[in-house]
């Protein structure tokens, strides 16, 4: 870890900083920007900033970017769909919605973010792709990885390394995309496993894949070393002085404005609001006493609020009266956990005084939330 530690000091004293008040008009040509963040929101919101201000006719951007724990979904994605929510909560990482298109992804400290900024007449995915492998390959020879059709990066063949999204605007344009490095692999694949039944949705869905760390390919490979060797050939293709300028996502001072996107990146409406229509149609077996009873429930979800809402439960489990006070409050509520918890909790202190009828309350509600 000492030793680590050693390595990343060193790496970062050879960075020439530029100073930060004008860092993106110093240079012409090329520009390498690396974040000292690794706040999942911060770095989104630094790549709107520069797809939003920067003139990318005068520069071209590489932005390097690492996150702690985050999955980020794509612009059209549904969160209920491409991953374990549950789990997300449990673990305490985040979840991102993108501005660019694309499926979902896993980020940690062991994933590197690679963006691409250029004109929208001067974007190239294959060839920013095709920079990262040249990159990789004067590091470590005898890596065998290729651009895919699909613009993947393949190790082996096989495994994937690197996905790729894309943004598009009417005269700018960005191509991100991932560098596995030493990812946590089994946290990867259970977030990614959506556990929910049941949902209809037009929203685009994620390719499974199977996926490969390059430090299981070469133990001596860290991450800084990636950035490093990708920003050379990046400097070398554009024929720009190879060095980084770090900058602080939170410096209203470099980044006018920077916190209101921030912001809006967090918010419920943009992260589970902007989710497409959908519908949820199940079953809850739910075990009461000595049987198991079967509930029906049909929800249409539009902007991520219950749109309608029916449950299906056998007659006189609940009094009418509670059931329809259910099924109200539900329609238009948050399709969240949190707020249907809130929600219920609040009609519970009406119900009647009655330890059955708060029984079979409370196992209807946790079923509930449980969709969520």
């Amino acid at each position: 870890m000492v030793l680590q530690s050693l390595k990343n000091c060193l790496w970062l004293s050879c960075i020439r900083r530029t100073p930060k008040a004008c860092f993106w008009s110093t240079a012409s040509g090329g520009l390498i920007i690396q974040s000292v963040s690794n706040d999942v929101y911060q770095n989104l919101a630094v790549e709107d900033w520069i797809h939003d201000h920067m003139d990318l006719e005068k520069q071209q951007v590489l932005f390097l970017w690492r996150n702690s724990p985050a999955v980020v979904i794509g612009r059209h994605q549904n969160p209920w769909q491409e991953c374990n929510l549950r789990l997300l909560r449990q673990k305490n990482i985040k979840l991102a919605r993108r501005r660019s298109g694309g499926g979902t992804v896993y980020h940690d400290l062991g994933n590197i973010n690679l963006t691409f900024f250029t004109t929208r007449k001067k974007y190239e995915r294959m060839e920013n792709l095709k920079l990262v492998v040249k990159a990789l390959k004067a590091l470590r020879p005898q890596l065998d990885v290729h651009v895919t059709d699909r613009y993947d990066i393949l190790l082996d063949r096989q495994y994937k390394i690197s996905g790729t999204a894309a943004k598009l605007g009417r005269t700018s344009a960005y191509h991100h995309c991932t560098l596995l490095c030493n990812a946590d692999k089994f946290v990867l694949s259970s977030v990614l496993k959506s556990p929910y039944k049941g949902l209809k949705s037009n929203a685009t869905p994620s390719v499974p894949a199977s996926v490969k760390n390059l430090f299981e390919e070469d133990p001596s490979l860290n991450s800084e070393m990636l950035l490093d060797a990708i920003a050379k050939e990046y400097a070398t293709q554009h024929q720009i002085d190879h060095h980084i300028t770090v900058i602080n996502p939170a410096d209203e001072t470099l980044l006018p404005g920077i916190s209101n996107k921030t912001k809006e990146l967090q918010t419920w409406e943009w992260v589970y609001g902007k989710t497409p229509k959908f519908s949820v149609s199940t079953c809850l077996n739910m075990a009461h006493k000595d049987s198991v009873l079967d509930v029906k429930v049909n929800m249409d979800i539009k902007h991520g609020r219950i749109e309608v809402c029916n449950i299906d439960l056998p007659e006189q489990w609940l009094p009418p009266g509670l059931y329809s006070e259910l099924v109200k409050s539900l329609t238009g509520s948050k399709f969240c956990p949190n707020e249907t918890a809130a929600l219920v909790t609040t009609l519970l202190r009406v119900c009647p005084q009655d330890d059955e009828l708060h029984s079979r309350w409370s196992l209807l509600c946790e079923n509930m939330i449980m969709l969520m």
